[in-house]
């Protein structure tokens, strides 16, 4: 991977071991093949549920033994849910864990309105059982997966961690900023370190099925109308798939630990006392949704069948990551343009499903 801020990414010593949740996911597979790639041995944890294609997610697994095999570096997989507590613990138990990158959440924005319950299992009960887990084990470092949608109806951009995220839209939010605030107390009582990682709009090779960039590459395969909400009037701060995976590593070997500036008197959110903090991994570019398709059909080199819809419940008209923080902590910031990583999503695509080039 391009390393876009003129440095090298830390590459930790050998023979250290990393606890990947949700490793047959979107972010999870490629978060493992990198660590792998690194001499770093991974156990991923996925239940593999159905949420999407279960066929995609073993495919994922298959190329990260694929990886293992060529790097010479050891994957173990384990199926289990995070919301089984004694599954947890026993994949605690059988692994002295270096770090713990916990990426396993039922996902989905739309999904999680028909759907509450998943969302409460998964990311609230799943995520507990990995902090008590991680608070046993005397975790060196906890960094996990938040989210853009976490700043709902503030429409304040470029949305700042420093600034205000309690006003949810949809409860994979609110689960999301209920992680954050759990995390943070596990940092106080226990000095556990965390870090949230609240990414935008991720997108790349492999990618999930339900998310705009997949479903609009099918559909315009297919001849048939791609949906596009609020006619179109839609910014997104795309942010390529290894640019993300390359923030995660970089502050997963940094480990979090308490602010000597932190006031008590004027928190700010985005740091603690205790050894916490909260960042945003996007690409600080907004892009309008149409010019996004535009981007995707010059790609497949085709027209869509535009489907102009209003606003969908729970959504937001506009994300825009202040990735400031990002800098000034590991120095780095994603720069992957979104012609350039629709393009190689396409190429991606085609390969995968053996669709030919026009």
């Amino acid at each position: 991977m391009t390393d876009h801020s003129g440095s090298e990414a830390p590459t930790a010593s050998p023979l250290q071991t990393y606890l990947v949740t949700g490793a047959a996911g979107f972010i999870g597979f490629h978060t493992a093949c990198r660590l792998l790639e690194q001499g770093i041995e991974v156990v991923g944890l996925d239940n593999l549920n159905a949420y999407y294609d279960p066929a995609l997610k073993q495919a994922r697994l298959a190329e990260i033994d694929r990886v293992a095999s060529r790097t010479g570096t050891a994957f173990h997989f384990v199926k289990a849910d995070v919301a089984d507590k004694a599954a947890v613990d026993a994949c605690f138990a059988a692994h002295d864990f270096d770090r713990v990158i916990h990426l396993a959440a039922q996902a989905g924005v739309r999904h999680s309105i028909e759907a509450p319950g998943e969302y409460v299992s998964s990311n609230l009960v799943g995520f507990a059982n990995i902090l008590e887990a991680c608070r046993n084990a005397g975790t060196a470092h906890l960094v996990y997966a938040s989210t853009s949608s976490v700043y709902g109806a503030n429409d304040t951009t470029p949305y700042s961690e420093h600034s205000g995220a309690d006003h949810p839209l949809q409860l994979y939010a609110a689960t999301k900023r209920a992680n954050e605030l759990m995390a943070h107390a596990y940092s106080h009582l226990y000095d556990l370190p965390t870090t949230a990682l609240r990414f935008f709009t991720v997108y790349g090779p492999w990618g999930r099925p339900d998310m705009a960039l997949f479903l609009f590459t099918e559909k315009m395969l297919k001849g048939e109308p791609i949906p596009i909400y609020n006619e179109g009037h839609l910014e997104r701060d795309f942010t390529y798939v290894d640019d993300i995976v390359e923030g995660v590593l970089r502050v997963t070997a940094d480990i979090a630990t308490p602010d000597p500036d932190w006031d008590a008197r004027s928190p700010d959110p985005a740091t603690s006392n205790a050894p916490f903090r909260i960042l945003n991994i996007g690409n600080n570019q907004p892009v309008a949704l149409l010019d996004f398709i535009d981007a995707l059909e010059e790609a497949l080199g085709r027209k869509a069948v535009r489907d102009l819809l209003p606003m969908q419940p729970g959504d937001v008209k506009r994300t825009h990551a202040d990735v400031s923080l990002l800098k000034s902590t590991v120095n780095y910031n994603p720069t992957t343009s979104v012609r350039e990583g629709v393009g190689r999503f396409v190429d991606w695509y085609r390969d995968f499903y053996g669709v030919p080039a026009n």
